[in-house]
């Protein structure tokens, strides 16, 4: 098993969740709130709400993943080291989606800590997020059916 991922169980940021293959489709449903108010605050060249509502869609989408193997997360860092071990080292998602999610946190952390954020980013991490949103969906369809 990822020593980080070890590391991450033994800290608890990581845990066993039996309830979490229920709250799947609140997730994703949550992912695609954020997603369409992110499209929405960029519609009104707001671009610093719109790179922060992304990444909310991005790691709402990924909480959903997480909930489908019945695990919780309690960081954002052990979060993405989850996906990693259990869905990108497990070939079922593109490590391209843990780097989407890796760089719409630095983003958003960008545009909320330090005020740094640009049409461009905002731009990015809708992207990212859309696309993420499409793919966790698309591995989570079982738990969604009829959600969307």
């Amino acid at each position: 098993m990822n020593p980080e991922f070890e590391d991450c169980l033994k800290k608890k940021k990581i845990k066993k969740f039996p309830p979490g293959k229920s709250l799947v489709k609140k997730e994703i449903n949550a992912a695609l709130k954020d997603f369409n108010e992110a499209e929405e605050s960029l519609g009104k060249r707001k671009f610093k709400w719109s790179t922060i509502q992304a990444y909310y869609s991005m790691f709402h989408s990924a909480r959903a993943l997480l909930y489908s193997k019945s695990y919780r997360e309690k960081s954002h860092y052990c979060l993405i080291v989850a996906l990693k071990t259990l869905f990108v080292e497990m070939g079922e998602l593109s490590i391209s989606f843990v780097e989407g999610l890796q760089k719409g946190k630095r983003l958003r952390e960008d545009a909320d800590y330090y005020d740094d954020w640009s049409d461009t980013g905002a731009h990015e991490a809708i992207d990212m997020a859309g696309k993420f949103l499409a793919a966790a969906k698309k591995r989570l369809d079982s738990f969604v059916i009829g959600s969307m």
